[in-house]
């Protein structure tokens, strides 16, 4: 398998959770999968990890994200879905501020058109599409007209916001797997309801134990 990462920063409150993305990378890497990590370019507002708050500054989605893939790592203007099995994206509130605009708007969303585009290429070939946390908002603002089936933890906001866009949301516990297999979508909440990395990896292993299953069938 090859599969295409969709990065959206660096850290969790306003970039991709690293914790999140690490057990997502070791899953594939521990199956002898290939991936590619690409993110977007432009600035957005840092957040501060000590107080969370804004302070003013700007940083480059693309060059953050350069961190946690130790430099290997494309525009997502280079995104080609032909060349890869299966798309995934991280969660990390960078997917709700720098991939899309859930963080300010709500189910008033929109989705930056570059990502939109390659999720929309990526499940217009049929192939796999995973989420985690809280990703799946991306995916339930793209893909909700389709009625995809995705997991966003319990009942909160979001899961409601999803099933206001059409999408059909289902309750999972940290490690458990929401598994869409007509419209090839899997999702687990990560740290939407978890509380330990040792959880965060269990549910990102079984999201992709779950896929490698589907293909092999």
């Amino acid at each position: 398998m090859n599969i295409a990462i969709i990065l959206s920063g660096c850290g969790n409150r306003d970039g991709s959770e690293l914790q999140e993305t690490l057990s997502l990378l070791l899953a594939f890497d521990r199956r002898g999968w290939q991936f590619q990590c690409f993110a977007p370019e432009g600035d957005y507002a840092v957040v501060s990890h000590l107080d969370g708050k804004e302070h003013g500054e700007h940083r480059d989605i693309l060059v953050e994200s350069a961190r946690i893939a130790r430099g290997d790592i494309h525009p997502l203007s280079q995104f080609d879905a032909s060349r890869f099995d299966a798309l995934a994206l991280p969660g990390g509130m960078g997917a709700a501020r720098n991939l899309s605009t859930y963080a300010f708007d709500g189910v008033r969303m929109s989705v930056r058109p570059d990502v939109e585009q390659a999720i929309l290429n990526v499940y217009k070939q049929h192939k796999p599409i995973l989420a985690m946390c809280i990703a799946p908002m991306v995916l339930a603002k793209v893909l909700g007209t389709y009625g995809v089936s995705l997991t966003l933890g319990g009942d909160n906001d979001a899961a409601r916001a999803a099933a206001h866009l059409g999408a059909r949301v289902q309750t999972c516990e940290v490690t458990e797997v929401c598994a869409d297999r007509e419209h090839r979508v899997y999702t687990t909440p990560a740290y939407m309801v978890g509380t330990r990395i040792s959880e965060i990896f269990e549910g990102a292993e079984q999201m992709v134990a779950t896929l490698q299953a589907d293909c092999d069938q």
